[in-house]
């Protein structure tokens, strides 16, 4: 079933296991054909974790302002603040809350208010009239690991 809805799976900070699984189910259920999966394993270094998101995000804003309806997971959000986390105590940056720089939550609700919906007017400008009558839109779904305590 193609439901013309752009896919995009990012999986940050993950086992290539755990990674190579979600995508075995997405080809069971034939999903992988309208899905683009962004993979930063935990094996990767911390600036990759740290940019796959925005490449993640990147992609769906493409078919967005083309007029299509996109998804995408960002699998999950709290790799990606460890991973900045790193980066910032690299840089010498403060540490603040439960020992993350003060700017992670800024950083995260500037990634998803890119998740947007997208009128006809702006479609035709960017395409330079090649899209008519299209809308488009990208919904963003968040997945943060929490700790039970």
């Amino acid at each position: 079933m193609n439901s013309g809805i752009k896919c995009i799976y990012v999986a940050i900070g993950q086992k290539a296991s755990t990674i190579a699984n979600v995508v075995r189910k997405l080809e069971e259920h034939g999903a992988l054909a309208n899905t683009i999966v962004v993979a930063a394993s935990a094996s990767e270094s911390a600036a990759l974790q740290y940019l796959a998101p925005y490449a993640g995000c990147a992609m769906g804003e493409y078919f967005r302002d083309r007029g299509e309806d996109a998804l995408i997971v960002y699998d999950d959000l709290s790799k990606q603040a460890v991973a900045y986390r790193q980066i910032s105590l690299l840089l010498r940056r403060p540490p603040g809350r439960e020992a993350y720089p003060g700017d992670v939550f800024y950083l995260h609700s500037r990634l998803l208010e890119r998740a947007s919906r997208v009128n006809e007017d702006y479609v035709e400008k960017f395409t330079k009239g090649e899209v008519k009558g299209k809308t488009g839109s990208l919904t963003a779904l968040p997945i943060i690991e929490t700790q039970a305590g």
